[in-house]
Formats: structure tokens, C-alpha cells, sequence
């Protein structure tokens, strides 16, 4: 009885702490108010809503007294009104994070070398970048992402599942995995380190240039115009672009990279709300390779590796070899807030020059090869079709024309 009773004088109390806010609000003034009503977000009414939720949990949260400060009150308010729009690419980032994913831009940070996103209300893993912890225990696109260490994700924010994941270099973290096809959950112990990105690499294959293209980032472009005239010089015959578990990046990065293999016209083409986010973007002309191209995509090549692989396949530049890439199709612009937080918002979809939305949907290959790849490349199955393809059919033209 006595807890029954404490409760109650505890409502009692919390009604009339909340009535009094109300109260002192409307009697503030209404000039004040519509002098406000244009400049404030919400209405009178859930505002002071708001401040009643804030002042209960002031009082009343068991750890009220070291409970969030001013600015974690907001940065909280902020998050929950960005992810009202629904769109797992619609976010609110906070100062560090947005400075810390501008870094990663750059093509240097700490952490486990893998790319997230949110689809159906899961966490899943885009692609593990190559050579990182992530890459070499063996994590793998799609890969849903449910406990890290003892702690269960399921419905967390993406941004806290990333802070999360980050740390110091040399710290350890235990990431539990649900895969497709697997009947128990994957655990997978790794350790954080500086993840440097080289994006991109060339070796050659007999007379091949396989080119790796890991993501698209600054220093991209003049990566890959570095690694064409190396194949240039090594007098390659054709080159295996090699995209898969590539979750994109830059867009002028992409249709810098798209320059290199498509001489002028058509590169993608964006569809927005608002007509001022309609676009189109074309290859620049004259810094074109006309190397005989294929293309490899899988599952983990997402935004802007299907943006590039797109507009190879639609302009008949090239044929693609792999799965069906992972859909991520959609237009994100920063907008930077005050206090160096900005917000990512949806503005647009992407579509390749014959019209196709990548959005959810994703490319489907000329040639479907189920695999993925392996350090072994005589056992790398997606590959060694690449190679057939170009020896067969690409450049086989080419050698009954010299016969």
C-alpha cells in the first residue's frame, strides 16, 4: 500500500508540475507568441509538451541528476525529428561524428574497416573494405549486424551503432553477425586499427590490367588515371574494373572515374521533390580509355560503383560480371547546422542514362556468377569469368579481324 501510495503522490505531483508549465506558458503573453509563431518549428502546444517531457525526466529519471545536459537534450530532439522522414539516408549528425566522417573522406580513419547501412529496419554491412580487420576475418556483405559485444543494436540508431564500433587503434570489439543461410549467429573478434584507403590498385593478368577499385573518395581519380597509364605502359589488351564490395562515395568522384572509360555523353541523371535538385551529369571528354572494359559488381557495390557500372552497361562501354548490386540509389546533400552538426537529407534519385532507377532495385549483370572475392585469384570464380568474358568475347573480334 505504502509503494501503491507513493506512486501516486508521485503522478500527483508530476500532474501538477506539468499543469503549472502549461499554465505559465499561456499566460506569458500571446503578443510574444505570434511574434515567435513564424521563426519557431512547432506549435505553442508541443512545445510546451516538450518541455513537460524534459522537465519529468529532470525530476523524475532515477539518474536525473547526471542525466543528459543542454546539448544532448537537443542533439536527441534533433535525431528523432530527422528519422520522422522515414529514410535510413536522412540523418542528423553530431559535430564529431561530421567531422570524423569528413575525415574519413579523406581516406584515413580509425576503426574496423567497414561500411553500414539500414534496409528494413536492420543494420546490415555494405562491404568490408579490403585489407582491414573486417576484410580479413571474414565479414561479408549483408551481413546483419546484431550484437556488439554484449550489447544488442536491434532498432538502434546507425550513427550510435558506429560510435560504437569506433575506438582507439589496438582496442578490441566482438561483432555478432546474422548471415543469410546460416542457422546461429556469427561472432567475429577484431581489433580496431587506422584504416588507411588506397582506392585503388593494378595488376596484370597475362594481358589484362585487373584494376581494383575500392571506393570513391579525394584521391580517387588521379588513382585510377595513375593505374590506367601503368597498364598503358604495360601494353594491356583490356581491363577488369574490378567494383564489388565498393560502397560508392563521391558523386563527382564517380563521374570523374566514368570519364576515364566513356568519352563525353551521359553519365546519370537525378529526379528530386524540388525541381532544382533535377540534374544530369556527363562524362568529360577527351581523358577516355577505349581498352576493351568489363565490369565486376556483387551485392556490396552500392551508390556510386552502381552509378559508374550503370552508365558503362547502358552506353555499351562495357558488360558486367557478378550479382545484382545492393540498390542504394538515392541523393544525399549536407547541409551544415550551427555548431559544426549538419544534416544528410534525401534530395534526389539517381537513374543510368537509359532511364533505370538503381534505388532498391540495383543492377542486374550481363553475366551472373555467383562468389565473391578471394586472395586466391585462380579460385576467384566471379573473376576468372571476367576473363573469359574478355578473352571470348570482347576481344575475340578483335583477333579474328588480326587473323
Amino acid at each position: 500500500m505504502k509503494r501503491f501510495k507513493d506512486i501516486t503522490i508521485g503522478i500527483i505531483l508530476g500532474a501538477f508540475v506539468t499543469t503549472g508549465i502549461i499554465l505559465s506558458g499561456t499566460a506569458d503573453g500571446a503578443s510574444e507568441w505570434s511574434r515567435l509563431a513564424q521563426l519557431l518549428p512547432f506549435s505553442q502546444q508541443n512545445l510546451l509538451v516538450m518541455r513537460q517531457a524534459r522537465s519529468i525526466l529532470e525530476m523524475y529519471f532515477i539518474d536525473g541528476e547526471s542525466g543528459p545536459d543542454e546539448k544532448k537534450f537537443f542533439f536527441g530532439s534533433m535525431r528523432g525529428l530527422v528519422s520522422a522522414a522515414d529514410d535510413p539516408y536522412t540523418r542528423f549528425v553530431e559535430p564529431e561524428q561530421l567531422s570524423e566522417e569528413n575525415m574519413e573522406m579523406e581516406g584515413e580513419y580509425g576503426g574496423l574497416g567497414m561500411y553500414i547501412g539500414s534496409r528494413d529496419g536492420k543494420l546490415l554491412i555494405i562491404s568490408p573494405i579490403e585489407g582491414t580487420p573486417a576484410d580479413r576475418a571474414g565479414i561479408k556483405p549483408l551481413d546483419e549486424i546484431v550484437k556488439i559485444d554484449e550489447k544488442i543494436i536491434i532498432g538502434m540508431d546507425q550513427n550510435e551503432v558506429v560510435k560504437i564500433l569506433r575506438g582507439p587503434a589496438n582496442t578490441s570489439v566482438k561483432v555478432w553477425v546474422r548471415r543469410t543461410g546460416e542457422p546461429d549467429l556469427l561472432s567475429f573478434d577484431l581489433k580496431r586499427e587506422v584504416i588507411n584507403i588506397k582506392t585503388v590498385r593494378v595488376e596484370m593478368i597475362d594481358k589484362i590490367a585487373y584494376v581494383r577499385l575500392n571506393n570513391f573518395h579525394h584521391k580517387t581519380s588521379s588513382e585510377l588515371e595513375a593505374a590506367l597509364a601503368e597498364a598503358k605502359a604495360k601494353h594491356a589488351e583490356g581491363i577488369i574494373l574490378d567494383m564489388r564490395n565498393n560502397p560508392g562515395g563521391l558523386l563527382n568522384v564517380a563521374v570523374d572515374v566514368a570519364s576515364q572509360f566513356l568519352d563525353g555523353g551521359l553519365v546519370v541523371s537525378m529526379k528530386g521533390r524540388i525541381s532544382r535538385f533535377d540534374d544530369a551529369l556527363y562524362a568529360n571528354e577527351g581523358k577516355a580509355t577505349n581498352l576493351p572494359l568489363v565490369v565486376l559488381v556483387n551485392e556490396g557495390s552500392a551508390s556510386a560503383s552502381e552509378i559508374v557500372a550503370g552508365a558503362i552497361q547502358d552506353r555499351g562501354r562495357g558488360l558486367l560480371v557478378g550479382m545484382k548490386t545492393y540498390g542504394k540509389g538515392s541523393v544525399q546533400s549536407l547541409f551544415n547546422l550551427p555548431d559544426n552538426a549538419g544534416m544528410y537529407v534525401t534530395i534526389a534519385r539517381y537513374k543510368t542514362p537509359s532511364d533505370k532507377v538503381i534505388d532498391h532495385k540495383g543492377l542486374m549483370p550481363d553475366y551472373k556468377v555467383e562468389g565473391g572475392p578471394v586472395t586466391d585469384k585462380s579460385k576467384d570464380a566471379q573473376l576468372q569469368k571476367a576473363l573469359g568474358v574478355m578473352k571470348n568475347v570482347m576481344l575475340a573480334p578483335k583477333a579474328k579481324k588480326t587473323s
